[in-house]
């Protein structure tokens, strides 16, 4: 038997170096509770960052419950007050309305707390709400041939469901300006090695929203350094439970192939008596939400990656979305067309519109159209301004671009100059939603990564439009494009397109 098959049911089996005392996790007390009297007593470690999730998570709830209860019976009681049914009537169908919400919304768990604040999944299982209802209703009224009032179900549910979003907006809004303030946050112990942990917790700490604040982390083995990437190491991987409960920590992420098989699952056991929740990383960089599934199979759980160009139904309903909104939007869009088309033939000589080949789908080639901003020659003048450019790598962009004009600078401040690409998506050529359509010259010298881009139409807006527009470095800008081509979706479509609008508002990155 050689070195390496010695060693691996060791490793798997987490005997590994421990900087505490040995706790089994299989056990009913998988670690050394503080305060406890023997030898190996633990003090009360220090409580450092924000304060565990047991401190502000049911108080978050309460506000929630205490909303949709509120909605709800005020929905139901002007639904029955516009039948014209007596005070005490409308008083019972209130409390009635109230009471079944929230009952079917704690069992579709739009009251997990992991849900709060999360946008997509919590929109979602208001939605299921709302649908499970209003089937529910017309089936009972059909097997019992009961008579129901029409604006219970095609009315009331809907107002219903769009009140407890709002609240679900409200309370998203609100935490997560406290998340950025450092509180109402999870805290977080990472594991793994150094090279797998560190870069897990600097992406959780550039995005405080998402609500993870990570204490330290725990390698397999205790190193010369007590920090890591800036981070404290609090242990090893045997020292988890320990940890856990010493630094009351609410999410451990497990990355890499720091742990697996028998020694994760017994993990599993020590952290339910520890009271946090396991999250475990796979290393499917950018790849998640519905596109990503759990199959159990010949006794494993194999993690299937959904491929979103080949799901049809998507496809279509993307499709439509965009021809049907894309024809409504550039119909409102005429007139204020009509008028910026007019102040720029007044005010600089030269065509009011602006069009430019660039790469489509797969690269191929289409006429892009725009409200000329620049000066008529800004194509010739681009080649000598290429070394003032603002931005790395392919995209050229310049703060103070003297190509362009006055009348330009108020148009892409507002991206009114953006509006003639609406022809674009009814045509066909580009979608409402996808990655920024890349001049000819810079398609060409894209390399095999960066391709992907252009496996969705490109869009009139986008992830990283929505993300900090040209503020943002060319790596950000192609990652976020990647990360849209690999988990685009209606809802996440539509939620883009909202983001769009405040990002135009703010004029945030536009220049």
């Amino acid at each position: 038997m050689s070195v390496e098959e010695r060693e691996a049911p060791v490793q798997s089996d987490r005997r590994r170096p421990v900087a505490g005392v040995r706790t089994s996790w299989a056990s009913s007390d998988p670690f050394v509770r503080s305060g406890a009297d023997g030898p190996d007593a633990r003090p009360v470690a220090p409580l450092d960052g924000p304060l565990p999730r047991s401190s502000w998570e049911r108080s978050l709830l309460r506000i929630v419950v205490a909303a949709d209860l509120l909605g709800a019976a005020a929905v139901g009681g002007i639904t029955a007050a516009s039948l014209r049914l007596d005070p005490v009537t409308c008083l019972l169908l209130a409390l009635v309305s109230a009471a079944a919400w929230s009952l079917v919304l704690l069992l579709h768990g739009a009251y997990r707390v992991r849900h709060l604040g999360s946008g997509p999944e919590e929109f979602q299982a208001v939605m299921r709400v709302a649908v499970t209802l209003i089937a529910v209703l017309g089936l009972t009224a059909y097997a019992t041939q009961t008579l129901l009032p029409r604006r219970w179900v095609l009315v009331a549910i809907p107002v219903l469901a769009l009140v407890t979003s709002l609240v679900r907006y409200g309370v998203r809004t609100v935490l997560q300006r406290e998340r950025a303030r450092g509180r109402a946050m999870l805290r977080t112990l990472v594991v793994g090695s150094h090279t797998q942990a560190t870069p897990v917790a600097a992406d959780l700490a550039r995005q405080p929203s998402y609500g993870y604040h990570v204490v330290g982390i725990c390698p397999p083995a205790l190193g010369r350094s007590p920090q890591a990437g800036g981070l404290p190491v609090l242990g090893t991987v045997s020292d988890i439970a320990q940890v856990v409960h010493d630094h009351r920590i609410d999410v451990v992420i497990v990355t890499g192939s720091s742990l697996s098989g028998p020694a994760l699952r017994r993990l599993s056991w020590a952290l339910e008596h520890a009271g946090a929740d396991l999250v475990v990383a796979p290393g499917l960089v950018e790849v998640g939400g519905p596109h990503v599934s759990l199959r159990p199979t010949a006794g494993l759980s194999l993690v299937h990656v959904e491929r979103p160009s080949r799901h049809l139904g998507r496809g279509l309903g993307k499709a439509v979305l965009d021809r049907t909104l894309g024809a409504a939007l550039l119909t409102a869009a005429a007139l204020p067309l009509a008028v910026c088309a007019l102040a720029v033939v007044l005010t600089s000589p030269g065509p009011a519109f602006f069009r430019q080949t660039r790469a489509g789908l797969d690269g191929r080639p289409f006429t892009m159209w725009k409200l000329r901003s620049m000066v008529v020659d800004a194509e010739a003048r681009r080649e000598h301004l290429l070394g003032d450019s603002d931005r790395d790598g392919l995209m050229f962009k310049m703060h103070a671009d003297p190509r362009i004009t006055r009348v330009g600078r108020v148009l892409r401040r507002f991206s009114l100059d953006e509006l003639p690409q609406l022809w674009n998506v009814v045509a066909g050529d580009m979608s409402l939603v996808g990655p920024r359509p890349p001049l000819m010259s810079e398609f060409e010298q894209y390399h095999d990564a960066v391709n992907r881009r252009l496996r969705v139409k490109p869009g009139l807006t986008g992830l990283w439009q929505v993300s900090g527009r040209a503020d943002l470095s060319w790596e950000a800008s192609v990652n976020l494009d990647l990360r849209y081509v690999d988990n685009w979706s209606l809802a996440m479509d539509l939620l883009i397109l909202w983001r769009t609008f405040r990002v135009v508002v703010r004029g945030s990155g536009a220049y």
